[in-house]
């Protein structure tokens, strides 16, 4: 992707595009993908980094919800298993098959949960990723060496899908990208244009790097900004009601070796009724999630101490060696873009995971809720309103079929394998300057090369998209990021021809921001 020159498709101010999207998060890019698999033109903007918001702090599975098959949300969930199938399919070099171990200490537990992934497993058909089934004490424990064995009973492995979410909608973008698609991260929109009828035309954008504004025309305009969707539906209308119920989850990172093995547990029910997840994922053990009820959407949400207190007390209860604070190496908190129930309920896990889409007298269509497994059907469902917005036939949707950027049957070994295809263009840049080689931080096998290329092909413009975002350290360790962010930033620096001034308002933007994931003890 080459910002300057998708910058440049906006010059043309007599241009209609067929789409325009505001948000560059999992909906967003999900409109994106669905309209350039008919055809149509699309520019999509961004005000931060793409999936700088909620589409990068998720749980990193692609899940039906075993949990909303509890709570009797059938249809979300065979949604769901069918989206997670197809994305798997179609980016393998993201993506993976992920056993799951659900801890049994009773035998009602066996009976009840064995059920419920039975039907689990007969919903996902001929897209199911492996058979549940029950396994002993001494498998359990063979295979989660870290799990508590006091009055286990057993265990019961299911499966479903693993994904890294900040370079799946990376990916999306480029994809999007190379179909024509004009893709900007640090482009906001100031403002809606109207006719003298009250119907949207188009909008205002400012680039927040360059602080250029440009005015850019479109039939259909698309506000898919997650929790700041009501921002958008306010700036259309100053009396719109509001849509959006944000919903706080947090992960807490340990070492791997907390749980050992390869396996991810699950446990249904803590004390409040939540599930619990703790994760592998990138050497490390993710531990989650939330569910709390916040007013006020925010780009950076933080932590609240009640919300580390009750996943360290959870996990612990599964845990033989007990976490504590100082074995945290980063806190990640993100927030849901769940619908607003009419009723206003405060209970966050009874609030369906089901996308609606809104169509505004003045023809915004806003989407709202949703899960990233299901981001590209809602991106179908939302393109489907171009019809009723412009009165002008819609293609029919191919985004089932698009094989993702980096796409590669010959999937690389290690932390390469995100990069799919284009692992091997990354080590040939190592090989052309020797000082790329070099590692990034000595606890990762990231090297220097890797920065070079998230400017060069990625669209990286600030230091915290390299490090959160195209590399996941921050989220991963959050000191070790601190630790190498000026040898990072000095690199990105001499690539984009920034100066010792850039850098050092780069490295205190960071410090602010990797402060959020340390927790303190």
């Amino acid at each position: 992707m080459n910002r300057e020159e998708n910058l440049n498709q906006l010059r043309d101010k007599d241009k209609i595009w067929d789409i325009a999207i505001i948000g560059g998060g999992s909906s967003g890019l999900g409109v994106a993908l669905d309209a350039v698999s008919r055809g149509m033109s699309v520019a999509l903007f961004e005000k931060a980094d793409f999936a700088k918001g909620t589409s990068s702090r998720s749980t990193k599975l692609l899940h039906g919800g075993v949990r909303y098959l509890a709570q009797g949300d059938v249809f979300l969930v065979l949604e769901a298993l069918k989206e997670r199938g197809r994305l798997i399919k179609n980016a393998p070099h993201l993506t993976e098959n992920q056993a799951f171990i659900i801890p049994v200490y009773t035998l009602w537990d066996r009976v009840q949960y064995s059920a419920g992934l039975k039907i689990y497993d007969y919903m996902a058909a001929n897209l199911s990723l492996g058979p549940s089934r029950y396994i002993s004490k001494e498998e359990t424990l063979r295979r989660m060496p870290g799990i508590e064995p006091k009055n286990l009973y057993g265990g019961i492995v299911y499966f479903d899908g693993q994904f890294d979410d900040a370079r799946l909608a990376l990916a999306i973008a480029q994809t999007a990208d190379h179909a024509g698609a004009c893709i900007l991260n640090y482009t906001k929109v100031t403002s809606l244009q109207k006719n003298e009828h009250g119907k949207l035309t188009g909008l205002n954008i400012q680039d927040q790097i360059s602080k250029k504004k440009y005015p850019v025309q479109a039939r259909m305009i698309v506000n898919a900004t997650g929790v700041f969707a009501d921002n958008i539906l306010q700036m259309d209308n100053p009396e719109a009601p509001k849509t959006i119920q944000p919903s706080q989850g947090i992960h807490l990172v340990l070492d791997q070796d907390f749980l050992g093995g390869k396996d991810a547990l699950m446990i249904p029910k803590t004390k409040d009724g939540r599930v619990l997840f703790a994760v592998p994922w990138h050497g490390k053990l993710v531990v989650g999630t939330t569910d709390t009820l916040r007013e006020k959407p925010k780009l950076e949400p933080e932590a609240l101490q009640k919300e580390i207190e009750f996943v360290i007390e959870t996990a612990s209860g599964y845990l033989t060696r007990k976490p504590t604070r100082e074995d945290v190496k980063a806190v990640f908190a993100g927030l849901r873009p769940l619908a607003r129930p009419k009723e206003g309920s405060t209970k966050t896990k009874e609030i369906s995971r089901s996308h609606k889409v809104i169509l505004s007298e003045s023809g915004l269509v806003s989407i709202t809720g949703g899960k990233w497994t299901t981001f590209r059907k809602m991106g179908e469902d939302t393109v489907d309103y171009y019809s009723k917005v412009t009165g002008l036939k819609v293609p029919d949707s191919k985004s089932q079929d698009i094989l993702l950027y980096g796409y590669t049957r010959d999937i690389p070994s290690g932390h390469w394998k995100v990069y799919g295809s284009h692992a091997g263009q990354i080590q040939d840049l190592a090989k052309e300057n020797s000082a790329w080689a070099s590692s990034i931080h000595p606890d990762f096998p990231n090297i220097l090369a890797e920065v070079v290329w998230a400017v060069r092909s990625e669209m990286a413009q600030k230091l915290d998209d390299v490090l959160s975002r195209r590399i996941r350290m921050l989220i991963l360790d959050a000191q070790a990021a601190l630790d190498c962010a000026e040898k990072v930033a000095r690199l990105m620096a001499e690539e984009m021809g920034k100066d010792e001034e850039w850098i050092a308002a780069e490295l205190e933007d960071f410090q602010k921001t990797a402060t959020k994931y340390l927790i303190k003890t």
